[in-house]
């Protein structure tokens, strides 16, 4: 039902380049740390689960042209490439949850040769791939039980399979209501700065035949008004030990007025994402984007005098509070949160 936003065959990564969708869909095969990285930082490659999928499988690409003469010299060569991927974004969690499940693996492998840590580095990387296509699939059935049937749902930036390594996070449960025959209608917010509402989800769904509607983000809140929406489904990048959610910029001001009119709101993620080493959403790091990706939009293409002042995050901070609940691989947590996420994390 999905089309795969990564493919590692004959230990070859490809991706596709999401900055071309809608135009195009074309997988380009990222061959060094540094394409990794730019793919990462341009948003070829995005979506938190999928960044943490690539991350693994570019440690095992880069593990393999280094020439170290020693454990110790390709543990700290190791270290410099989980650095370096490490700061290409910084609010998505699953990067660094990735990188940590490499780690171990060279770290504490004095036993072992290069090229046996190598092979072991390849197949974690496969482990992840192949885990989060199981763990959408989970939160795809677990989230039916929120669905009415008919439903109207409104969903913002893109969490499908573009943003993952299966069907998708908030999008597989669209996904699983869609395989079970429920009756459906998808709102799609363009989500700003970058359209991956629009571009992506919207993309995604017309693909897949799922009855949907493409509508501008200041739009979202005379439905809910209008009674027309059911339920508010969306993605997360890092979600606090408290239950705070940071996704794409607008998050915070659709669950808000959800709250307000009194419609269920809930934030989709495998426990990947869940971050108990942050205490409440204003520990998360922000990303801020370049003042052209909005610029460009309405034609300023370096024609403006002087600096121009542009707020441009890419992420803001959905307290909470203003959440139904959040639905994991391994079950809806429900509020109150207190320590209901630890235990999902640290659950075996």
């Amino acid at each position: 039902m999905y089309t795969a936003a990564i493919k590692f065959e004959n230990d070859k990564l490809k991706i596709i380049d999401q900055t071309l969708i809608p135009a195009s869909v074309k997988y380009i095969e990222l061959k060094s740390l540094d394409e990794t990285i730019n793919a990462i930082k341009k948003l070829k490659i995005r979506g938190a689960p999928a960044i943490g999928i690539v991350a693994a499988y570019a440690m095992y690409i880069e593990a393999q042209k280094l020439k170290a003469r020693s454990y110790q010299e390709f543990q700290n060569e190791m270290n410099i490439i989980c650095d370096l991927l490490h700061n290409a974004r910084p609010t998505a969690v699953n990067l660094s949850w990735a990188i940590n499940r490499i780690k171990p693996i060279y770290s504490n492998a004095l036993n072992k040769s290069v090229s046996e840590i190598i092979k072991l580095i390849r197949q974690e990387s496969i482990n992840i791939h192949e885990e989060d296509k199981e763990a959408c699939r989970k939160m795809g059935i677990n989230g039916l039980s929120v669905i009415s049937n008919p439903c109207n749902i409104l969903t913002h930036c893109n969490t499908g399979s573009l943003a993952t390594g299966g069907w998708g996070t908030a999008l597989g449960i669209i996904y699983a209501a869609k395989e079970e025959n429920y009756n459906i209608h998808v709102y799609v917010d363009e989500t700003r700065p970058l359209g991956q509402g629009a571009r992506l989800t919207f993309w995604e769904l017309m693909n897949n035949n799922i009855s949907c509607t493409l509508i501008t983000d200041s739009t979202s809140g005379s439905l809910m008004r209008s009674g027309i929406i059911d339920i508010v489904l969306f993605g997360a990048d890092r979600i606090a030990a408290n239950g705070d959610v940071a996704n794409k910029i607008g998050t915070y001001c659709i669950a808000a007025l959800a709250h307000l009119n009194k419609i269920p709101c809930y934030a989709v993620a495998p426990t990947s994402t869940l971050d108990i080493s942050i205490k409440t959403g204003k520990d998360i790091p922000i990303e801020h984007r370049s003042a052209q990706e909005i610029l460009h939009i309405y034609g300023y293409n370096d024609n403006l005098p002087g600096n121009a002042e542009v707020y441009n995050p890419a992420f803001d901070i959905t307290p909470a509070d203003l959440l139904s609940g959040i639905i994991t691989e391994r079950g809806i947590i429900y509020p109150p949160f207190n320590d209901k996420i630890t235990k999902a994390v640290i659950k075996t």
